[in-house]
Order: structure tokens, then C-alpha cells, then sequence
């Protein structure tokens, strides 16, 4: 399982998805998690997620990580990535790709948001995968658009996650 550092309990992905699920926050799950929902085994150290950037969606979003206990790694407040402003500002001056939520007591606990969304995200949505797991539904990239991603980022693992998803991903 995952993580958790709320007064000695130990936070799972099980929580995070609960969470998002709770809140009805649309988004896709992307990256080396996502490779493992699709049967792949691979070791990762964070969650990569698109989110529908619509202020509603990242408002509820900014909620459901306060609520976890994850801040945003750079010190300004959650709900500020709900502002395209902001978000324009800091991909300007910041090179920001991703908008991170840590957990203050265990940085191993780490949710990556792409603050542009690489892939129109409404299209990426409709072809969206739901996996089930702990009675939760998990909306994950579909196979297709992870291989997009993947080919986007190009890094070595990347074409590592690219050749397994095309062998064995289910």
C-alpha cells in the first residue's frame, strides 16, 4: 500500500482516491501509478495527476488535500492554483510544469498536478479508464493517452513504461 502520516497512521492511495471520489473531482491518473494500474510493476515515488482545471474542480481539489494534510510544496495556498493567473505567473518565472502537494511530516507522500494539461483533458476524460479498488472508482489515462504522454516526457523510463504498456498492459 501507500502512505499516511496523520498522527501515526499510515496514508494509503486508498484515502487519496476515496477523497477525490468523495468530492467528485474530475481527474485522471498519469505516470508510473497509473503504468501499475495497468498491470505494469514499476517503483514510483509520487502520484502524476491531471485535473479538470476549472476553478470548481481545483477549488474542491485544494480542499481534499488540506483535509489529507498535503501542502503545496512552494509556499503559497493550495487554492491559488484554482487562479489561471497564478498559474500563468509561475509557469512564466517558475518554469512550473507541475504544482506539487507534500505531506509536511513525510516528503515521500508527493501528488504532482500538470499545471498545463499536455493532452485536451475533456477528450483524455471521455476515454478515461475506471479501475476499481477498496469499492472506489479510479479514473486512470487510457492506455492510448498514457503511451501519448509517455512519448511526450521521453525520458528513458518513459520509453522503458512505453514498451511494457504496449507488451503486457492490460
Amino acid at each position: 500500500m501507500f502512505w499516511k502520516w496523520k498522527k501515526g497512521e499510515q496514508l494509503y492511495y486508498e484515502d487519496i482516491f476515496r477523497k477525490l471520489q468523495d468530492k467528485n473531482i474530475r481527474y485522471l491518473v498519469i505516470g508510473g501509478v497509473a503504468v501499475n494500474l495497468y498491470s505494469i510493476q514499476r517503483a514510483t515515488g509520487d502520484m502524476d495527476l491531471m485535473l479538470a482545471m476549472d476553478k470548481e474542480n481545483v477549488l474542491k481539489f485544494a480542499e481534499a488535500m488540506n483535509e489529507l494534510g498535503l501542502k503545496p510544496k512552494v509556499p503559497v495556498r493550495a487554492e491559488d492554483l484554482a487562479d489561471p493567473e497564478n498559474v500563468k505567473q509561475w509557469k512564466k518565472e517558475k518554469n512550473m510544469i507541475v504544482f506539487s502537494f507534500i505531506h509536511p511530516d513525510n516528503p515521500y507522500i508527493l501528488i504532482d498536478i500538470m499545471t498545463t494539461n499536455p493532452l485536451d483533458f475533456e477528450e483524455a476524460y471521455k476515454k478515461r479508464i475506471v479501475k476499481s479498488a477498496w469499492g472506489i472508482d479510479i479514473s486512470v489515462v487510457s492506455k492510448e493517452d498514457l503511451i501519448k504522454l509517455k512519448e511526450i516526457a521521453g525520458r528513458a523510463q518513459d520509453m522503458s513504461d512505453i514498451e511494457a504498456l504496449k507488451k503486457f498492459g492490460d
